[in-house]
């Protein structure tokens, strides 16, 4: 059985580079990802973008990781303005005082101990939820926590992307 691509999809796999590009870097801000993804256009399905998504994540050094990392907020603190961060980190929405003082006190001594902010797709999680993994994740040697950091980026990657090859009319504003 063939699948036809949605019209997100098939904006993606014929739109001039440089405006995927742009697209792409909504998802994820790592440069090596974005051409990575972009490079094995056209995609049959969101599978297949999916599975170059995870290998172009899987291939991202340190310094790719950082800076992908350095796009997403801190957990609790959503980009002003920027509906897809609140979206993603709506289980925060409602927290009290109390947990949104201890995930600030948690995403610091994250920071302080692995150099970059608290990474998880919070798409989904109540704010103990995500407390629980930060308490957690900072017992974690740091080549444990990259690899936990890749496979947070990697879910993220892929609901924005499912997103945008979802859209109806092509590449989402």
């Amino acid at each position: 059985m063939t699948s036809t691509p949605t019209t997100g999809l098939t904006w993606l796999n014929t739109a001039e580079a440089d405006d995927v590009r742009a697209a792409l870097r909504e998802v994820c801000a790592s440069s090596a990802w974005v051409g990575g993804v972009l490079a094995r256009r056209p995609y049959a399905d969101t599978a297949a973008l999916h599975r170059a998504a995870d290998s172009a994540v899987a291939g991202l050094g340190a310094d790719d990781l950082a800076e992908a990392m350095a796009a997403h907020p801190p957990i609790g603190r959503p980009k002003p303005g920027d509906p897809a961060s609140t979206r993603e980190q709506r289980g925060m929405a409602g927290a009290s005082e109390e947990l949104r003082a201890e995930m600030l006190e948690l995403n610091l001594a994250y920071q302080e101990r692995f150099g970059h902010v608290f990474l998880i797709c919070a798409t989904g999680l109540t704010g103990e939820q995500m407390r629980d993994a930060v308490r957690e994740r900072l017992g974690n040697p740091p080549e444990r926590e990259w690899e936990a950091v890749r496979s947070e980026l990697s879910k993220i990657n892929r609901i924005r992307l499912t997103r945008l090859a979802d859209a109806p009319e092509g590449a989402p504003s």
